[in-house]
């Protein structure tokens, strides 16, 4: 006797048209971003589109939100992998309807509202205030390197951009001098309709690799100039002794480097796979498992995230409306300083910090 199966027919006609909804389990992710969504105050987005009158109408914010909450949260964050899901997935089908947006319209929606989308993060809070879950009790802060869009062989440092600068300034008034003297011969030649005027293709590479690293030192003595004056301001509210050189006068380390492809990305140390051009994510969450507090930054050492997180996560919880005090607080050894202990005890917070890994 042959194998039995369950019936399958990809050719099956409903006499009467079923719930796409139906479809989902009740506890798929997809209905709490529906409701999520629709209690969001969506006002900027909409006046941002009722600017403009012309052309076609544009997809519906709270639609294009939901669609892209759900695809980014379940993994996907390429628009033309999120265009594919809406014609193959369930719920993104759901979310979308008939009328499936070109990968296009995704990217350009994230694109354009993308100051708008963060400004929700401010809203979220406030939902969970309402449900809430957002009783403060004890938080816990934690950090993890996101490798960045770059590679790290495109950084360079100080003291190689210093001896790149001086060399190709070198090339580049040489090759100028040979392409002078090669149209002035060329000239006479072969007349004078011919334009002088054209560099050598390798003269422009150099000229623009030259622009490039006067640029990177720039960014790079900025950045030395801020961080002195944080590291200014940080002695100075410890009453320590201020450093001897002015934050005006600092100038970067010789081994200090930038990236061409992504200068905000710093060189950092990844878990069990050594260096990478990473930014440092953070994220403060309540028992409940809601994100209070989220921001990368370019610092690699945790011990500096300790207050600007913790004076976030306050200010989020004024504007969502919680004025229930902070308890605790955990952080791994990453984050254990003496200074970092004193600025918690000053705002309040009962701070549990690891001394050791």
């Amino acid at each position: 006797m042959s194998k039995s199966y369950r019936e399958w027919c990809p050719d099956r006609i409903f006499l009467f048209p079923p719930s796409p909804q139906d479809w989902l389990p009740e506890d798929d992710l997809f209905y709490f971003l529906l409701d999520t969504v629709a209690a969001l105050d969506l006002s900027a987005f909409f006046a941002h589109d009722e600017r403009e009158t012309r052309g076609q109408p544009p997809f519906h914010p709270r639609m294009m939100i939901t669609l892209l909450l759900y695809s980014y949260a379940t993994g996907t964050r390429s628009s033309r992998k999120i265009m594919r899901r809406c014609q193959a997935d369930v719920a993104c089908r759901i979310i979308v309807g008939d009328d499936i947006p070109g990968f296009r319209s995704i990217s350009d929606f994230r694109k354009t509202h993308l100051p708008r989308l963060e400004t929700l993060f401010v809203h979220v809070p406030k939902l969970c205030s309402l449900a809430g879950l957002t009783k403060v009790g004890t938080i816990a802060l934690d950090g993890t390197k996101v490798k960045a869009n770059a590679s790290r062989h495109k950084a360079m440092s100080y003291e190689r951009m210093d001896t790149e600068e001086k060399r190709l300034t070198e090339e580049v008034t040489k090759l100028s001098a040979e392409a002078e003297s090669a149209d002035t011969a060329e000239d006479a030649a072969h007349g004078p309709d011919r334009r002088g005027d054209e560099l050598p293709e390798e003269l422009k590479r150099r000229q623009t690799r030259l622009a490039k690293i006067q640029q990177a030192k720039a960014l790079l003595g900025e950045r030395a100039r801020t961080e002195a004056a944080e590291e200014a301001a940080r002695r100075a509210a410890q009453g320590r002794m201020l450093p001897a050189v002015a934050p005006a006068d600092a100038v970067p380390e010789s081994k200090d480097q930038i990236n061409f492809t992504d200068p905000e990305s710093r060189i950092m140390k990844v878990s069990n796979k050594g260096w990478d051009q990473c930014g440092n994510a953070q994220a403060v969450a309540n028992e409940s498992q809601i994100i209070l507090a989220a921001d990368v930054t370019d610092q690699t050492n945790d011990q500096r995230q300790v207050v600007p997180m913790m004076d976030q996560t306050r200010a989020n919880l004024d504007t969502a409306g919680v004025t229930q005090a902070i308890g605790a607080a955990l952080f791994d050894a990453g984050y254990f300083s003496a200074a970092n202990a004193m600025a918690l005890e000053s705002r309040g917070i009962e701070g549990y910090i690891a001394t050791a890994a």
